[in-house]
This record gives structure tokens, sequence and C-alpha cells, in this order.
């Protein structure tokens, strides 16, 4: 067996492991968002507070999340430093998610345990991601990306099938599910996966051993983030800021697109809330074409093209606003987009100085994602507010030309750099 043989196994076999242990996670996630709401609403009149209580996750992530992969960066074990957190973290996450049904008739205990299986399930989120780069190289990231981000596509299909045959007569069986799946495959990567045998982590100790320090010194998230905002060469911050741009452009076309159908095609709030379904199936072909397509001309290119024809999708959207064009405009645009969702963590990967905080950057990577998600729909939604519903997929266009420019600077300041990366 050749070299390359051996390697495209090793690859496709980690590949697996990060695919099914994301699934395993997302799906406790997808169902969390669609069915607490409606345990809460048993409590609550207020769609405002309801709001509130389900967005306290994503305000979680933006603070442990790099926090968390950054001290995964910092711990050395004979297991390596990502398995550790994993092995604990998931069981518990799981018991939590298994929690949350019982805990329905009160109110109190009920968003007690919301808090703690968003804290817990939040902490190990970038480290099961962080396993990709430290086993991966640099140069076919983006295919072992497209994979897990297929699989986390997948996750909305079985909460929705959950969602169907199950929560109206067996809500307990229907978060016991996705716990069951967390539990296995911890367990597959408990017993197959040791990340002390990563590439990644291997140049991490020879690091430390170069410096002569502690593995803590100079790599904690206060002495990276003022790293990132001191550069002079900006292509960290201007990807970054591009993620929050794209990441809420994507979340107002997803999150709006209710509102938008009931409002400017004269739609019931279900067949509304359908639109989007498709373009789903759109994204999970698209993502791993893309991903090679990637690995062939570039990352950057293939993003700033896949984010140009995403708000071009819009703007068709707005100019044919009938059912059928939204729906094939939401298709292109999840299609495109695909583009920027499976390469832009491994470019900003792949910006890092050193693989020893590959986690932090991660975490980063969520930040940047997850502050799109709070703010673009409500960024969107003031822009509604003065152009009117029928120009809303316009509005979205606007965002993501933004995220564009940055991504096309990012682009620029590589082109004249001496420093080669798998860009």
């Amino acid at each position: 067996m050749t070299t390359a043989t051996t390697q495209r196994i090793r690859t496709g076999r980690i590949t697996f492991f990060v695919a099914l242990a994301v699934f395993a996670q997302e799906s406790t996630w997808n169902l969390y968002e669609s069915q607490v709401p409606p345990l809460l609403r048993e409590h609550i009149g207020s769609a405002a507070l309801i709001g509130l209580l389900m967005g306290m996750d994503n305000l979680l992530g933006i603070f442990v999340q790099p926090w968390m992969g950054n001290r995964s960066d910092n711990t050395r074990t004979s297991w390596g430093r990502r398995m550790p957190y994993l092995v604990v973290g998931m069981p518990v996450a799981a018991l939590l998610f298994l929690a949350i049904p019982h805990a329905a008739s009160s109110l109190p205990l009920l968003v007690a345990v919301m808090f703690a299986y968003a804290l817990v399930a939040n902490s190990f989120k970038p480290i099961a991601e962080a396993l990709l780069p430290d086993f991966i190289a640099p140069a076919r990231r983006s295919r072992a990306n497209a994979a897990v981000k297929i699989a986390s596509s997948v996750t909305a299909i079985v909460a929705a099938l959950i969602s169907i045959f199950l929560i109206d007569e067996h809500l307990e069986w229907s978060f016991a599910i996705p716990s069951a799946l967390m539990v296995v495959s911890v367990l597959v990567l408990g017993l197959k996966v040791r990340d002390s045998r990563s590439p990644a982590y291997r140049n991490a100790l020879a690091e430390d051993r170069e410096r002569q320090a502690e593995p803590r010194a100079g790599d904690r998230v206060r002495d990276i983030v003022p790293d990132i905002l001191k550069d002079a060469d900006r292509s960290r911050l201007l990807l970054i800021g591009s993620i929050l741009l794209f990441g809420g452009a994507w979340a107002a076309s997803r999150s709006l697109i209710t509102p938008y159908g009931m409002e400017a095609l004269g739609l019931s709030a279900g067949d509304a809330g359908g639109l989007t379904l498709p373009s789903g199936i759109a994204f999970i072909v698209a993502a791993y074409p893309v991903a090679l397509l990637a690995e062939r001309f570039g990352r950057l290119r293939v993003m700033t093209v896949g984010m140009a024809v995403f708000a071009a999708a819009m703007v068709l959207g707005t100019a044919v606003r009938t059912p059928t064009g939204v729906v094939i405009a939401l298709c292109l645009a999840a299609a495109a987009a695909s583009s920027f969702l499976v390469n832009a963590v491994v470019v900003l990967w792949n910006l890092a100085p050193s693989d020893r905080v590959v986690g932090t950057y991660t975490g980063l990577y969520t930040v940047g994602w997850a502050g799109g998600g709070f703010l673009g729909p409500a960024l969107v939604g003031g822009m509604v507010d003065v152009t009117g519903w029928p120009l809303m997929l316009l509005d979205v266009a606007v965002v993501a030309l933004v995220a564009v420019l940055g991504v096309a600077r990012v682009s620029a300041l590589q082109r004249r750099s001496s420093t080669k990366r798998a860009l």
C-alpha cells in the first residue's frame, strides 16, 4: 500500500469520527431549538422572553467556546489534548439533554437544566471540531470539513423526523434518542481516537521543547486576540469580520424567511416556513464538490465567488417575487453559501501561526458565526423597517456584499504575502 493511499485512509477515518461526533452533538442542538420553545410556552406567554431564553446558548457560546478551545490547546496528557474533554463533556451533556423534558413541569428547574446543558455542550463543541485540523494536513481540510458540514446538516432532517413521529406521544423518548446518539459516538471516539498521535499534537510538543516554556505561556486567549488585532497584515481580523457579516446574512435569510413569505408573498405561516426545505438539500449536495473546487482553485477564490453568487441569488429572489422564484433563489443561495461555510474555518485554521492554537481559532470562528447569527437578523430586520418586506432579500444581499469585500481584501493581502499557506 502506497504512502498516499495510507494517508487517504487515515484522513477518511478521522473525518468519519469527527463527523460522527458533530452529528451526535447537532442532533441534540436541532431538537433543542425546535422543541424547547413549546416547553417554555407552557409557562411563559411572552415571545420575547422565550426568545431571550433560547438565545442563552449563543451568548454562552461566545464566551465559553474560545476559552475551552484555548484550554484544550494547552492541555497535555497521554490521551492527547482534546479527548479528555470529550469523554467527560459529551456524556454529561447527554444526561442533561435527557433531563430537559423531565424538568418541564417547573419553569425554574427547566431554565436551570437548559443553562447547564448549554454550558456543557458549548464547552466541548469547538474541541470536537478542532480534531479535524489536528489530524488532517492543510491541503485536504476542505473536503474533510465538507463531510462534517454534511453530517451536521442531516441532523435537521433527523430532528424533523423525531418531531413528526415521536414528540406528541413520546416526549421523553424524543429527547432520549439524540442523547443515546451522543453516548454511542463518544464511546466510539474513546475507543478509536487518540489525539496524542495527531501530527498537530506532536508539533505542539516539539514547540514546547524548543521554547522550553510552560505550554500555556503566550498561548492564552488574552495573548492571541491582541496579536490578531495588532497584526499589520489584518488578514485574520478581516476574515473574522467577514465571518460575522456573512453569518449575519445567512442567519437573516433563514430566520426571517417565514415573515417574508407571509408579508411579501401572501403565504400562510406553514407554507412560508417550508420555503427553505429544498435549499437544505441543495446545501448538502453542493458541499463536497465545493470543497474539491476550493482545494483545486484556492479557498479564498472559491469563497469569494460563492458569496457573490449568494448575493446575486438574493437579488434574483427580489426580482422574481413568486414562491417558486424564491425557492429557486434560496436553493442557489444555499449551494453558493456552502463555499463559505465549508472553507471559512479552514482558512482561519491555516492562518493560525501554530498548530498549538487551532482549538482557540475554532472558538474564534464560532464567535464570529454566532455573533452574526445574533446580530444579522436584527440588522436586516432594521433595514426591513425602512425598505419594507418585499426588499428583505435585497437587504440580505447588501450585508453579504460587504462580507465579500472583506474576503476579497484577505485574498489580496495573501497574494502579496511572502508566506505561502494552503488558502
